[in-house]
């Protein structure tokens, strides 16, 4: 029996990345951690563009209308400065906004820095999918990821996406018990 590939879309919001003025290494810590997370197989769908709403808008839809992500893990463009809109775009093309993501990654970022509530990282459902977004630093990505990730997988499976299989000693999902 051959399992399903979930396709886990991964964002980088960064004008100065997009244009190859440094290395994503945010985009790439998103790949690391699902990788060290996941053992089900999984497709990385991985795209570094400018910091423009539209331009997040039109990956986003991408990813989830046309690619088939059941999953949308966005970096960079969560703070206060005039070009940080991940949460608006976002906002924008989600049917249903997760607001509990957002919170409880403020809330474990808070154990570290205190500049963590300027962080504006929302989550939301387009369709059957997933989006959530992340902070910028690879740091504070992995500390966000670990806080929110064990709901994700059951949210996916709510939305009648594949089955993701975690390994259980890195990251444990929550599903509730079946009677």
């Amino acid at each position: 029996m051959s399992k399903e590939i979930a396709k886990i879309g991964i964002i980088t919001a960064s004008d100065r990345a997009s244009k190859g003025i440094y290395e994503d290494i945010s985009g790439k810590a998103i790949e690391d951690t699902m990788n060290d997370y996941l053992t089900s197989p999984w497709e990385a769908v991985y795209r570094c563009i400018e910091d423009d709403q539209t331009t997040i808008e039109n990956t986003l839809k991408d990813l989830v209308d046309n690619e088939g992500c059941c999953l949308v893990v966005t970096t960079g463009g969560t703070g206060p400065a005039a070009r940080d809109v991940t949460p608006e775009a976002t906002e924008a093309v989600c049917d249903r906004m997760m607001p509990g993501f957002g919170e409880l990654m403020r809330a474990e970022s808070l154990k570290f820095v205190p500049t963590a509530i300027l962080s504006r990282q929302t989550a939301g459902l387009r369709g059957s999918s997933l989006i959530v977004n992340l902070p910028g630093k690879p740091k504070s990505i992995r500390e966000c990821l670990d806080a929110v990730f064990p709901a994700i997988p059951y949210c996916i499976d709510l939305m009648e996406g594949p089955f993701l299989e975690c390994n259980e000693e890195v990251i444990k999902p929550f599903r509730p018990k079946k009677k």
